[in-house]
């Protein structure tokens, strides 16, 4: 009777074994795949948080409906793909690159470069008004009407 026992608790440990075995073959979704996923969709309640950590009962909901997809075989596009069917562009965490939101894009760098060029001009226009004062002739007493110097002697020798 022990020795039956034994060969039976052996071989349900066995095939505990094998089912943990083929579980672990059959490329069933993990945790760390759900988020790789989750973390380029944002949450369709809770605004700006990414889906892979907003708790709200919507995005465990998601995150189930994406582990589902990706354990009948979808591929991470596809998923992506299916929200943003179902609910638009604004559940993606970073803008495609076309159409329209190409400017989300490309608007920064032409701002910054339209910036740089109106600086550059700026202190071209400072360098040339400098360099005009700097160059500026300045008085010398020969230059001077001898009426004026001779007015300056008169107001000078009032003074001392």
């Amino acid at each position: 009777m022990t020795r039956k026992l034994i060969l039976s608790l052996l071989a349900i440990a066995a095939s505990f074994m094998v089912v943990a075995v083929v579980y672990a073959q059959s490329g069933y979704p993990t945790d760390d795949d759900v988020n790789r996923v989750a973390k380029q969709l944002y949450c369709p309640v809770c605004p700006n948080t990414p889906l892979d950590v907003c708790e709200t009962k919507a995005c465990q909901d998601w995150r189930a409906d994406i582990k589902d997809k990706l354990a009948v075989g979808w591929t991470d596009e596809q998923v992506i793909e299916y929200f943003v069917q179902r609910y638009g562009e604004r559940v993606l965490a970073e803008p495609r690159r076309s159409g329209f939101t190409s400017f989300v894009w490309f608007l920064p760098v032409v701002s910054v470069a339209i910036g740089l060029v109106v600086l550059a001009q700026i202190l071209r226009g400072w360098k040339a008004k400098h360099r005009a004062a700097v160059a500026a002739p300045t008085a010398q007493a020969g230059d001077i009407p001898p009426e004026v110097l001779q007015r300056l002697e008169k107001e000078l020798k009032k003074i001392s």
